[in-house]
């Protein structure tokens, strides 16, 4: 649900071909980076739908399935912001076609994996690809094409990826549905091989030639760790019931890497995450809303999407197809709402905003046996709908404009880690805190569980917004850091 932010070192660099976006060229350029990022997209998405046929096909306990959504989460976004300084420093292209397929043969291999081990490490493998394509996508058609036919080509790539994601519900639910979970993995690679074939014949290379020469290796290194260790203590914390020997040790791992990470980035002369950045109220405001806001956000699509088949009995199709007024709205309002907070200010969006989308997860509460979506889950996904086309544009665009213009890439991918993280950390920790127990197929358990989620979900998205009215400032050119000279 992210909004398309510009990645670390996307200036046209050596190398790049000025491409119209009329030509045939550019307009292959346009469809190699849509579909190759799509695939991506689509994959983290229709997963979610699979996940209780994967539990009964392997025999998978909730945090099996956790580190089924997880392991992807944690290497994508632990790698993603290194993924860019690779592509800018070795060729964009190199490395968006290493990424695709990278991602494609990992998507081969949890396709045929034949335990839930197997198929959990297969989907850390495919983060790393799709932390490697990702930003390569956005990032070609910024260094390929100038001027307004860059703002026209980057249009049409957020209003294709947007029908992409409203696609995936169909197709992820229709796959799961009439074939088998396998096919939501296996379905990748010819679409993989589309955008390697095409990639090879159209998109030219270019790198950054003022990109750095050091990579942050360190910093990368000690994210990822301590990633991974918060994310298996919350998950062995569910799975167990209680915080035993095994978990506090690697939650006390987790937040010590974390702060080891922290000092190499204050020290290092190329970090992936500059704390200058931090030091300006408005950007660190924007990320801690944008913390709490995405957490949420993906909390409640894995919960909803799961509770749908489990407790109310809906056909993966169905569930998979109940969110898609939330996709539908935002490529519609969305827009709209940028325009709008240009004029007004972010500050009232970026409160209002989720302030509406927590009412309408409050009015997703009555799920139950048997529940009727237009009387009891269209209202509350509209709402919630609403409220997210209200906070999405404004939130990313003030988490940009919040940064000099030369931490601007690196702010749209710290922007872009935070919101990755929030997602990871909220798949691993809201089970526990709404008492999921070992089991997300049984129903009995699940129900009150899926309330509590919710209203946990309601709070952070009420905290994201009191965030954004104490730091936001109320009009646009606020938000921007002063020059040294206004200091």
């Amino acid at each position: 649900m992210t909004a398309p932010a510009e990645p670390p070192g996307a200036a046209p660099g050596a190398g790049a071909a000025a491409l119209t976006y009329a030509s045939t060229r550019g307009r292959w350029v346009l469809f190699a980076t849509v579909l190759g990022s799509a695939i991506a997209f689509i994959d983290a998405t229709v997963v979610t739908i699979a996940l209780p046929h994967i539990a009964d096909d392997l025999d998978a306990t909730t945090a099996d399935l956790q580190w089924t959504v997880n392991a992807y989460g944690l290497t994508l976004a632990a790698f993603l912001l290194l993924g860019g300084s690779l592509g800018d420093r070795f060729g964009r292209r190199r490395l968006f076609l290493v990424g695709v397929v990278w991602f494609a043969v990992a998507s081969l291999v949890c396709a045929v994996a034949p335990t839930v081990g197997l198929l959990v490490a297969a989907r850390a493998v495919q983060g790393v690809g799709g932390a490697l394509l990702t930003p390569g996508s956005l990032a070609i058609l910024q260094s390929t094409f100038t001027g307004s036919d860059r703002g026209r080509a980057i249009g049409a790539w957020s209003g294709l990826g947007g029908i992409a994601g409203a696609i995936a519900p169909f197709l992820g639910g229709w796959i799961v549905q009439v074939t088998s979970w396998r096919w939501v993995f296996g379905i990748n690679l010819p679409i993989a091989a589309v955008v390697v074939a095409v990639t090879l014949r159209h998109v030219p290379e270019s790198s950054d030639v003022n990109a750095s020469k050091k990579l942050d290796v360190a910093g990368t290194v000690l994210g990822a760790l301590g990633l991974a260790g918060l994310t298996y203590g919350f998950t062995a914390w569910t799975e167990n019931g209680r915080p035993d020997a095994v978990v506090i040790g690697t939650l006390a791992f987790g937040v010590a890497t974390m702060g080891a990470f922290l000092w190499v980035e204050s020290r290092t002369a190329a970090p992936i995450l500059p704390p200058a950045l931090f030091r300006w109220r408005p950007f660190a405001g924007t990320n801690a809303a944008t913390l709490l806001i995405y957490a949420a956000i993906s909390g409640i699509f894995f919960f909803l999407v799961v509770t749908l088949q489990v407790v109310a009995g809906y056909s993966p199709l169905a569930a998979g197809v109940a969110p898609l007024p939330v996709t539908v709205l935002m490529l519609l309002l969305s827009p709209r709402a940028g325009a709008l907070s240009t004029i007004i200010g972010p500050k009232i969006p970026m409160t209002a905003g989720p302030l509406v989308c927590a009412v309408g997860v409050v009015l997703l509460l009555g799920v139950t046996p048997d529940t009727p979506y237009l009387t009891h889950v269209l209202p509350g996904i509209v709402v919630f709908g609403l409220g997210l086309s209200a906070t999405v544009a404004p939130l990313t665009t003030t988490a940009l404009a919040a940064a000099p213009d030369h931490l601007a890439g690196a702010a749209s991918g710290v922007n872009n880690a935070v919101a990755r993280v929030a997602g990871l950390l909220a798949i691993a920790v809201l089970p526990l805190a709404a008492g999921v127990g070992s089991s997300l197929t049984d129903p009995t358990t699940l129900e009150p569980a899926y309330r509590i989620a919710m209203l946990v979900c309601a709070g952070l998205l009420a905290g994201g917004a009191v965030i954004s009215l104490l730091t936001v400032p109320n009009n646009a050119e606020s938000v921007r850091p002063p020059t040294p000279r206004d200091r």
